[in-house]
């Protein structure tokens, strides 16, 4: 199994109620960091080696670390407190001699299937793959004819197409698209691999869930106390 990269150095400005002394992943969900989460997440699916890049509040990721006694499986890399995802991302491909790592946001949870995410990256030898998942439904669906309402659901998530959820594969030599490290790894390195036909989409269909707000914690912690945890599937 690769190498897995966590992106955990961002502010987390969106959940700022919860962020003034602690960084995003360490945000508790039912007790547990959502790092927390995730890492056992992975590990359920395979994953045994980890790389996290640490900024804002670094300190308290590493710390953490050391006392659940997992600093033999799981290296720190500070990246600084003011870097973007592309400098981050560079770094994280710098740290080990592997040649693909799997890369994903450390705010965020999924069942996505490692083997299958990996086969599927292997079989079409490009150099990324993004994971694609449908946006979360929020708001109930109004169908309108004039101003007469014809119909009232709640948002069919099918029908919204697909946006960026992580779960990235990719290959070593990607860091060399990180030209410009003040900008994001969305921004620069994907479009400009995009544009060489170097981008493919794994399309996942089951749980996947970002924690942008506190609304999503909350939900989160649902979701936790349910006999059978999603993203442990």
């Amino acid at each position: 199994m690769i190498t897995v990269g966590i992106l955990a150095g961002g502010r987390g400005t969106r959940i700022s109620e919860e962020t003034q002394d602690k960084p995003k992943p360490m945000v508790l969900i039912n007790g547990i960091p959502i790092l927390g989460h995730l890492i056992d997440s992975l590990r359920v699916k395979g994953a045994e080696k980890f790389c996290i890049a640490v900024g804002y509040k670094g300190d308290v990721i590493e710390s953490w670390v050391n006392e659940k006694g997992m600093s033999a499986t799981v290296k720190i890399i500070d990246t600084g407190e003011d870097s973007m995802t592309g400098f981050r991302v560079k770094k994280l491909l710098s740290s080990t001699d592997d040649e693909r790592m799997l890369i994903t946001y450390g705010d965020g949870l999924s069942n996505v299937s490692l083997e299958k995410l990996i086969k599927f990256h292997l079989n079409h030898g490009k150099l990324a793959t993004v994971t694609a998942v449908h946006p979360p439904a929020r708001f109930g669906h109004v169908n309108l004819r004039g101003d007469k309402v014809e119909s009232f659901n709640e948002k069919d998530k099918i029908n919204e197409g697909w946006i960026n959820g992580g779960y990235f594969i990719l290959e070593r030599k990607v860091r060399d698209y990180v030209v410009d490290e003040s900008l994001p790894f969305e921004v620069e390195a994907l479009p400009t691999i995009a544009k060489e036909g170097n981008l493919m989409a794994y399309r996942h269909e089951g749980f996947w869930k970002p924690m942008d707000t506190l609304r999503d914690k909350f939900e989160l912690e649902s979701l936790a106390r349910e006999p059978k945890v999603p993203w442990m599937a």
